[in-house]
């Protein structure tokens, strides 16, 4: 069997920086706090608490003082900067730079749209931390969109600016400027005041062609993610429509040696916060399969 790992997969830039922040601050101190998961995948977290990386959650922000605080690369609302201001928490930010340009841009979008009787609508996952910060920008009065039914809290009559999260589908995005489209002209609006931005990370969406080209290449495809990750949820769908043959796991434990029954080409790839080392590992636990399976 012939097990090959996608070579464009793994930690996009903003990740790795992140990363990479939070191990220069732990070789010289003992303990850094994070404000949520550094990275939406439970291996690579643990991988850090076990070098002193502790996460914690808004509320407990709050108790904290005196200390430093990582910012992950989705970014964070104003408030939480003025919250660190406050209690003299000192941030080390490794938010992404894509993810801060998408901040300014719907900040300015935001002021611009109180003056039109506008409104902010971003198509994104509710509770995510970058839709969090990106909705901060706003004062939180953005309307967050997933799915056609959350259209139904946009006025359509009034003029209305898209933006995206960054890790989310480009297809998905496209798919929900089309229905907007529809229910202005439905609402008797005029397109003329839709302003639609395709907000997604280049770095994302360039992997949907190319994770689509390497799942065709192989019999059976390992996608390794985190189960919290929107990108991985998004770039997993890419490859299962492209071949049936894929599957999601977490880490090499979720291996079934059943997948590869016949299989002479396997593929591993993964998401945007997938590690290399956890791609790896999952290579050398499926060249362990034996070859009678």
């Amino acid at each position: 069997m012939n097990v090959t790992i996608d070579k464009n997969s793994g930690y996009c830039f903003g990740v790795e920086f992140a990363i990479q922040m939070a191990e220069d601050e732990l070789a010289h101190d003992e303990t850094l706090y994070c404000l949520g998961d550094i990275v939406h995948n439970r291996m690579e977290v643990e991988r850090l608490h076990e070098q002193g990386l502790r996460i914690i959650d808004r509320t407990q922000l709050e108790q904290l003082h005196d200390c430093k605080v990582l910012i992950r690369a989705h970014g964070e609302p104003p408030e939480t900067y003025q919250l660190a201001l406050r209690n003299n928490i000192e941030l080390i930010d490794a938010s992404c730079p894509v993810v801060l340009k998408l901040q300014n841009r719907v900040k300015h979008a935001f002021d611009t749209s109180k003056r039109q009787n506008g409104q902010i609508v971003i198509y994104g996952q509710p509770g995510h931390a970058e839709v969090a910060g990106l909705n901060g920008q706003t004062g939180n009065r953005a309307v967050i969109v997933m799915t056609e039914a959350d259209l139904d809290q946009v006025d359509f009559s009034r003029p209305v600016t898209l933006f995206s999260q960054t890790t989310k589908s480009t297809a998905g995005f496209y798919h929900m400027k089309a229905v907007i489209e529809e229910r202005i002209k439905a609402a008797g609006g005029s397109l003329e005041f839709f302003d639609a931005n395709d907000s997604i990370c280049r770095q994302v969406s360039n992997r949907e062609p190319a994770l689509a080209r390497f799942a065709a290449e192989h019999d059976v495809v390992i996608f390794v993610s985190g189960r919290k990750s929107s990108n991985g949820k998004a770039l997993f769908s890419v490859v299962n429509k492209t071949n049936p043959r894929s599957y999601f796991v977490e880490n090499e434990q979720e291996i079934d040696e059943d997948w590869f029954q016949g299989v002479e080409a396997v593929g591993i790839c993964g998401a945007t916060s997938t590690p290399m080392w956890l791609m790896q590992r999952v290579k050398e636990r499926i060249e362990q399969v034996p070859e009678t399976v």
